[in-house]
């Protein structure tokens, strides 16, 4: 295979302009924007753009959460990333050294440049403000207990991160693993609303892959990076990284007087997974995570990526991606294009006799198969070419052409050879695929008297590895011996 094929698998985006309007609704984002309005006459803020406890209560005000017992929480929440992201400015007017009073001023805060753009700017200039906002949620995620740093200053005592149980590297890593394998399900998932489990998303960055069964220790690390992914999942939806659902409060284990756990004494159904807590990337998660990982160097394709791209980069690439996603990048790579100039384009790229070759022509027919007749005239050009005029057939049989002429026997058994060594390059560890071609191999067979007599002979690079790969796949032992033997037969003749 192609070492340029991706690593990841592609994934659908939602437009700029959705992505935009997903990013304006976010709880958090959304508040922010609000209090940069409600900043327009100009605030008093404490040291370091912070809300004094007057200006908090009216900000608690204007978001309407007086009656939430967490208002103060979320103004403040929303206050702070409107700070961070630049749509509120801070004037600090207090010069350096002063010793102020508790909760005097030491600067104003009016609305920020940024806080145009959410609705002059274009929908990147949006997304770029809220990826900003994003990164700052995600470092608060992965921060420590708050109120176990307060109990130690409380105490006298120097802040030792040991004795909170928190490494900032590990946290972020474990967090970005996370959000990492949330985007792979989501690319290569057909429902991209379906959830995972918490449980599930936390073993699968726990349990190594070669445990079959955990241990009590490794269970118990699941368990604990569970609840860690618990609290982030709860600071990252607001944002509109994730859509989430908390693990069951009555699941959570509560420690009593003398620090012995305590579980819950309610009965779990071994069916309720969804109260140990779901969640997925939204559309919006899937723009950010992705962002990230170009960002990092990461190659992480999305549908339509490949537009623009010559047919040779489009049949490269399209092996690699799951069915519906390729199918939905070869239709917007023909919408770009005239059918007759695309299926030229794709004929021409699809001949070869590199190892690749085989994949690329079964990409190209699959492609073809979805440009209507306007199409024919290239099909019908290349009808006596050696690697094309099979599939060329192919399509005009399924397109209803008429006087098309039958194939050569030679042309029919190098079609043959070619799409099964295309099939063994598609193929996974899936036991689905396996069956699939299995089938292949003993219908051709069948169908064919004196095959492997004729098959050893046809003059294609893979023809010994395709009968080798029919001798291990055919049920029948005397059937895969002559498989071998043609195998045998065909190297010789190859002179390897």
């Amino acid at each position: 295979m192609s070492a340029e094929r991706p690593t990841l698998p592609p994934v659908r985006l939602h437009s700029d302009a959705e992505l935009a309007r997903d990013a304006l609704s976010a709880p958090l984002f959304a508040r922010a924007a609000q209090l940069a309005r409600w900043a327009e006459p100009g605030v008093p803020v404490g040291v370091g753009g912070e809300l004094l406890q007057e200006q908090l209560a009216a900000a608690v005000e204007h978001l309407g959460l007086s009656a939430d017992e967490d208002g103060a929480g979320y103004a403040a929440e929303a206050w702070q990333l409107a700070v961070d992201t630049g749509l509120v400015e801070i004037e600090e007017t207090a010069e350096e050294g002063d010793e102020l009073p508790d909760d005097a001023a030491a600067g104003t805060a009016a609305p920020g440049e940024e806080l145009a753009l959410l609705t002059s700017g274009s929908p990147r200039d949006i997304l770029d403000i809220w990826l900003g906002g994003m990164e700052t949620v995600l470092a608060d995620a992965v921060a420590p207990d708050l109120s176990e740093i307060a109990d130690q200053i409380a105490d006298g005592g120097e802040l030792d991160l040991d004795a909170i149980d928190w490494n900032p590297e590990e946290e972020a890593e474990l967090l970005d693993g996370i959000l990492g394998n949330l985007y792979l399900l989501t690319a290569l998932n057909e429902d991209p609303e379906q959830a995972v489990p918490l449980p599930a998303l936390a073993a699968s960055m726990i349990v190594p892959d070669d445990m079959d069964e955990p241990t009590d220790d490794i269970l118990e690390e699941v368990s604990e990076a569970m609840m860690r992914l618990d609290d982030q999942f709860r600071v990252l939806e607001p944002i509109g990284l994730v859509a989430y659902r908390p693990v069951d409060e009555a699941l959570i284990e509560e420690l009593d007087e003398d620090g012995a756990t305590v579980k819950s004494s309610e009965p779990l159904e071994d069916e309720d997974v969804s109260r140990y807590g779901m969640v997925r990337l939204t559309p919006l998660g899937v723009y950010a995570v992705r962002a990230r990982m170009l960002d990092a160097g990461v190659d992480a394709p999305a549908v339509g990526d490949l537009t623009d791209k010559g047919a040779d980069v489009l049949l490269d690439a399209l092996p690699g991606y799951p069915e519906p996603l390729a199918q939905a990048e070869s239709e917007q790579w023909l919408a770009a294009r005239s059918p007759l100039d695309a299926a030229r384009d794709l004929l021409a790229a699809a001949r070869g006799d590199d190892e690749d070759a085989p994949l690329r022509r079964l990409a190209c027919q699959q492609t073809l198969s979805l440009c209507g007749p306007e199409a024919e005239p290239a099909l019908r050009e290349v009808l006596d070419d050696r690697q094309l005029g099979g599939l060329a057939r192919v399509w005009l049989a399924e397109h209803g052409a008429t006087d098309v002429p039958e194939p050569s026997q030679d042309m029919i058994f190098w079609l043959t050879v070619d799409t099964i060594a295309a099939q063994l390059g598609a193929a996974d560890a899936a036991e689905e695929s396996a069956a699939e071609l299995r089938a292949l191999v003993e219908g051709l067979v069948g169908q064919h008297s004196g095959f492997f007599e004729t098959a050893w002979r046809v003059d294609h690079p893979a023809t010994a590895d395709v009968l080798e790969a029919m001798g291990r796949l055919h049920p029948d032992r005397k059937t895969a011996k002559e498989a071998r033997k043609a195998a045998f037969k065909a190297r010789s003749r190859q002179g390897s």
